[in-house]
């Protein structure tokens, strides 16, 4: 177990912990307070890290198992520069998607910073099936208990012990769902333990390296094949772990969001069709360019209630765009 701060030089301009770390993208991230001082505490790569945001640097520590520790400051600041894709320069990006829309360079002032997260394939598979109509503090309990049921022992920290989110194969065995059940997950522990099955039955490692390999409309397909997986979910999959930047989660608060301040001609639909879906979808890549999915998720956390002031309990990026209303 570490106690060391190391340094990851990166201005707060560059990377935003809060929307980024908080806004739906994944969901094993907590904020936790040091001597008045914010910090994250949250789980990848196998390791519990401890952020903290400074002017110029992130201060964090690690915590892993003796058998994996790297000790090594610059393995640990390449994987950070790894995870928050630091090496996308987003003030330029940013800069182009102001000039290109008013909307965005309002937001802008606040959100700046935003950073899509690189994460791991399996666990943001799972985590979004524990998406589907729920709330994000119920979904991160979700995803907590999967990795505690099933994934390794990373360490234990002040009498609480972390675990690494489970691999494939042992999501998949015949005994997870009725175990999920019995633990709250409800009908989502079918879907968890088909999409674990339908995995495995198709190649395992060898399906989700092939997965890396499709391009946005093949790997969006593919995706659509696993049990509890639409179109919405699979997009933000492609987005947040297969590099298809320009994947647009599209749902009724997305639909809102381009109704009002976009799209004021599109059919009044309390469902969003998938001609709809397509229609926004277009319209963003054609405003912001290939990187259209980290532009939309800037606006996305803009139009978070939480980051408004306002405290009431939120839902994920892919199930809090239900939940929400327009501004009207």
């Amino acid at each position: 177990m570490k106690h060391i701060w190391y340094k990851l030089p990166c201005k707060q301009n560059e990377l935003q912990l809060l929307g980024t770390l908080n806004g739906g993208q994944s969901f094993r991230w907590k904020k936790i307070c040091d001597e008045q001082k914010e910090q994250w505490l949250g789980v990848f790569f196998n390791k519990v890290w401890i952020l903290q945001q400074e002017n110029d640097h992130i201060l964090y520590k690690v915590h892993e198992t003796k058998l994996n520790e790297l000790e090594d400051e610059m393995s640990y600041n390449n994987l950070l520069r790894s995870y928050f894709q630091l090496h996308v320069n987003i003030e330029k990006l940013y800069e182009e998607w102001s000039t290109a829309d008013p909307y965005f360079k309002e937001a802008a002032k606040q959100f700046y910073g935003i950073r899509i997260l690189k994460q791991d394939i399996v666990e943001n598979i799972f985590s979004f099936i524990c998406s589907s109509n729920n709330h994000i503090t119920r979904i991160s309990s979700m995803v907590e208990k999967l990795a505690t049921f099933y994934g390794e022992e990373i360490c234990e920290i002040d009498g609480e012990k972390y675990y690494a989110f489970p691999k494939v194969n042992l999501l998949a065995q015949q005994s997870v769902e009725e175990k999920l059940r019995t633990n709250g997950f409800g009908y989502r522990a079918k879907y968890i333990s088909k999409t674990a099955q339908h995995i495995m039955d198709s190649g395992g490692e060898k399906w989700i390296d092939k997965l890396q390999t499709m391009s946005y409309e093949e790997a969006k397909k593919e995706l659509m094949l696993l049990t509890g997986i639409g179109a919405k979910v699979a997009d933000c999959i492609c987005l947040m772990s297969l590099n298809h930047l320009h994947a647009i989660p599209v749902d009724t608060h997305i639909y809102q969001i381009a109704k009002r301040l976009y799209m004021p001609k599109l059919p009044d639909k309390k469902t969003v069709t998938e001609k709809i879906y397509n229609d926004i979808g277009d319209h963003f890549r054609d405003l912001y360019g290939p990187l259209a999915g980290w532009a939309h998720t800037v606006l996305f956390c803009a139009d978070l209630k939480k980051f408004q002031g306002n405290n009431t309990e939120n839902s994920s990026s892919g199930n809090l765009r239900k939940k929400s209303k327009s501004k009207k």
